[in-house]
């Protein structure tokens, strides 16, 4: 039975202008112009999918996403009758998510595909959903080595947290770019693929602890029980300070992102 953290919403948001920026880069990539369906694989909270009301202003925009918070977090933002008629949210496994072949005209999937472990196997499926000429845009973190998770994990692993938390650390391998490249290549698109390291400066006390809160710490946090949830978090947290130290400007957190941008050419219709 497959199951997922309870997200939030609210911690989500949290530097919300920076998690929002690898998105309109890759978005930017996309060069479908006058597309009529744009999905959202992984939409969270909608606040990005919103965003393709107005890149593409004929469309019809749907988000995807398994979390029912994050769907009711998204729903609100239809309140608007316009809006309405052209944003859609569906709370779905994006592993379980098949509409008719042929059928969308681009398919977004913003950091959200890192959680999948048979990613790549994933890909054929939804190239095969795609109109011929249709788009598929990929961006996932990449910073799996960085001093955040190499904490994350060696703190989960280690008494009292071993017992809850081991394996809510653990993250599945990620493709890089040329992975990417290789992959959807044999699905006859052609690829761009890149990578890119932002070095967010972010502000407020303990700000990589916020930040990871809302992403990669919370299935460890909600594993644990309350008495030890304190605990880790605390320990986390000044690992995390020592790690990564405020200084006056703020506090830098360099983190990688892989991108992937595929276009299905039109001979492809039959696949």
């Amino acid at each position: 039975m497959r199951t997922s953290p309870v997200w939030s919403p609210e911690q989500y948001g949290t530097y919300a202008d920076e998690r929002g920026r690898p998105f309109a880069d890759l978005v930017r990539r996309v060069g479908a112009e006058d597309p009529r369906t744009v999905v959202d694989l992984g939409c969270g909270p909608g606040t990005l999918t919103a965003t393709l009301l107005d890149r593409w202003p004929t469309a019809t925009i749907h988000g995807v996403d398994s979390s029912p918070e994050m769907i009711a977090a998204a729903e609100q933002l239809r309140a608007e009758p316009a809006v309405a008629d052209r944003l859609t949210f569906e709370v779905a496994d994006l592993r379980d998510w098949s509409p008719a072949p042929g059928s969308i005209d681009v398919i977004v999937s913003n950091a959200t595909l890192q959680w999948v472990p048979e990613q790549l196997d994933l890909l054929a499926g939804f190239v095969r959903v795609l109109k011929p000429g249709g788009w598929l845009a990929i961006q996932i973190p990449g910073n799996g080595d960085a001093p955040s998770h190499a904490i994350l994990r060696e703190l989960a692993s280690s008494p009292p947290y071993a017992g809850y938390a081991a394996d809510k650390s653990l993250r599945p391998d990620v493709p890089g770019p040329a992975d990417y490249v290789e992959a959807l290549s044999a699905e006859g698109c052609s690829v761009d693929a890149w990578e890119t390291t932002y070095n967010h400066l972010l502000a407020g006390e303990n700000a990589v602890l916020e930040w990871v809160k809302g992403t990669g710490a919370r299935p460890v946090l909600q594993s644990l029980p309350d008495d030890l949830r304190a605990r880790f978090e605390a320990e986390y947290g000044e690992r995390l300070a020592a790690a990564y130290p405020r200084r006056e400007y703020g506090t830098l957190l360099p983190f990688r992102r892989i991108f992937a941008v595929a276009h299905k050419t039109p001979s492809e219709a039959g696949r």
